[in-house]
């Protein structure tokens, strides 16, 4: 089991210093891919088919990265790619934005929850550390009850029967970038430990399919 210090690390310069520092890097991370997908996209209409399709395919890749980036909107890029490529790469894009929410999703599923202490900690955020210390050994039923006890009324059957449900729902909810963007959603997911990893797979294929199967299916024109 994690164990977690008593107090935050190092003095305030080095905690300034290291909070500055992961904000910094996963700056240069979104602006560096959002930079790679322009620059394949401009690229991808002057090659051969053969170069094409490679280029496609590292770019249905930086989308599942932005997909999977908190805050990020990158369901931009697949409406982009579905308009310019037409409906025969509908099937890919929906591939490319299960595969990147459960890439989200298993980074929130998956994380020490001792680096995360040290983070919050470091953010001084010392009530949100006091509660991981508070879940970390619940199971994931007793997470889920916990949560449930705590909810209002009209918001637990949501919690405990319709959980995966509620997180199809807000996946597809227009504007959730505000809130964390597909990304952002499902990372908390993981990060709560309430979601069993089979079932969030099932969901999120069931939950993306609409709009791909639709542009797939009957051919829809998106471009304006």
């Amino acid at each position: 089991m994690d164990k977690f210090p008593s107090e935050p690390q190092g003095t305030t310069t080095a905690r300034i210093f290291r909070v500055a520092l992961r904000l910094i890097l996963l700056l240069m991370l979104a602006y560096g891919v959002h930079l790679l997908a322009g620059w394949l996209s401009a690229r991808t209409a002057t090659l051969h088919p053969g170069a094409q399709v490679s280029l496609l395919v590292a770019l249905l890749l930086v989308y599942s990265v932005l997909i999977a980036t908190p805050f990020v909107p990158g369901v931009e890029i697949g409406l982009m790619l579905l308009a310019v490529e037409g409906a025969w790469i509908a099937p890919w894009i929906y591939v490319a934005t299960v595969a990147g929410l459960l890439l989200a999703y298993g980074l929130g599923e998956w994380v020490p929850y001792a680096r995360l202490h040290r983070i919050l900690a470091d953010l001084y955020m010392r009530r949100v550390c006091a509660l991981l210390e508070h879940i970390h050994p619940l199971s994931r039923e007793e997470r889920v009850m916990l949560v449930h006890n705590n909810a209002p009324k009209w918001l637990r059957p949501f919690i405990s029967r319709y959980r995966y449900l509620l997180l199809a729902v807000v996946i597809n909810l227009p504007g959730n970038a505000v809130i964390g963007g597909g990304g952002g959603i499902m990372f908390l997911a993981g990060l709560s430990r309430l979601f069993r990893p089979a079932t969030v797979a099932l969901t999120l294929a069931l939950a993306v399919m609409p709009v791909p199967l639709a542009v797939w299916a009957f051919g829809i024109d998106i471009m304006p």
